[in-house]
């Protein structure tokens, strides 16, 4: 991984800093970031989940103009029963993973079935809130837990095979020889990092810096979370970083969010109202039906 960053052997005669140099500008590429099979997971994950938004968000839209279900585009019901998208994926992670376990895969045939492990999760946490609170809560407030566990899988996914690079490193130093400092140095410019964005509360952004490591030094250098390790004992109780850390990441910063959350997940908030606690479908109130003029009840 780090020694052979373009499939040969570093030059020894080179000179140390211009080595350093190459691996810095290689660093900036992403040329150290690996296509794997967790990667293809990861292409499977994201795939599955953003055609399976599209998806649904058709359906949802065609049944609110008054449209029929026609066509292949349209939800699955088994005698009477929704059969919803995280059954195929349950079922799909079954299949690939004991495929993957008992085959013992490599190369193409590895990253197919990969690929199809990843569809599966992706049509699985693509309704974790659903298998969270078990009500069908996809167009509630409360489905917006589906984008955060969608988020969360890709980030973990994506950074798997870079932390397992890291432990390989180990065994590389032995033959770099004197080039040893420079791999601990790269080890140290990645774990670092990550670990002060962890400690600042940014989880998602600690995961991301072990793939790419300028996203790891961007977020070393700002604002923790307020409520995070690193501010309750970095930042003073009446410190300027923390009045700035309470205003960057206040209420200002979670309505971003949750709007980038109903972006993703189709979701319509309702200004007027109450978050929704089901299945996100308001019923109209009954009708009231007015007294007649003769002051008599009405029938019925």
């Amino acid at each position: 991984m780090f020694l052979v960053a373009d499939g040969g052997d570093v030059d020894t005669d080179e000179s140390t800093l211009g080595y350093v140099r190459d691996v810095i500008v290689s660093v900036l590429k992403g040329e150290f970031i690996e296509f794997g099979a967790p990667m293809w997971i990861f292409v499977g994950i994201l795939g599955a989940f953003l055609v399976t938004r599209g998806i649904t968000r058709f359906i949802r839209r065609r049944a609110a103009l008054g449209g029929k279900q026609s066509g292949p585009i349209k939800d699955i019901t088994v005698g009477g029963v929704h059969i919803h998208h995280q059954v195929f994926g349950i079922v799909m992670m079954f299949v690939f993973g004991l495929l993957m376990v008992a085959i013992n895969p490599l190369d193409v045939q590895l990253n197919v079935f990969a690929v199809g492990f990843g569809i599966g999760v992706g049509l699985a946490f693509d309704e974790f809130a659903l298998w969270l609170h078990l009500d069908d809560v996809y167009w509630s407030q409360l489905g917006r837990k589906s984008i955060d566990a969608v988020a969360i899988v890709l980030v973990l996914t994506a950074s798997t095979r870079a932390l397992l690079d890291l432990l390989d490193l180990s065994e590389e130093s032995a033959s770099a020889g004197d080039l040893a400092w420079l791999i601990w140095l790269y080890v140290l410019a990645t774990v670092v990092p990550a670990i002060i964005c962890l400690l600042k509360g940014k989880v998602p952004t600690a995961a991301l810096a072990v793939v790419y490591q300028p996203i790891g030094l961007i977020g070393a250098f700002r604002l923790g979370k307020p409520d995070s390790f690193w501010a309750r004992h970095f930042y003073g109780p009446d410190s300027r970083r923390r009045a700035r850390a309470l205003h960057r990441f206040g209420a200002d910063y979670q309505a971003r969010l949750d709007r980038l959350r109903d972006l993703v997940g189709g979701f319509r908030p309702h200004r007027n109202g109450p978050p929704d606690e089901g299945t996100g479908v308001h019923e109209p109130p009954p009708a009231t039906i007015p007294n007649p003029p003769d002051g008599t009840e009405p029938a019925g």
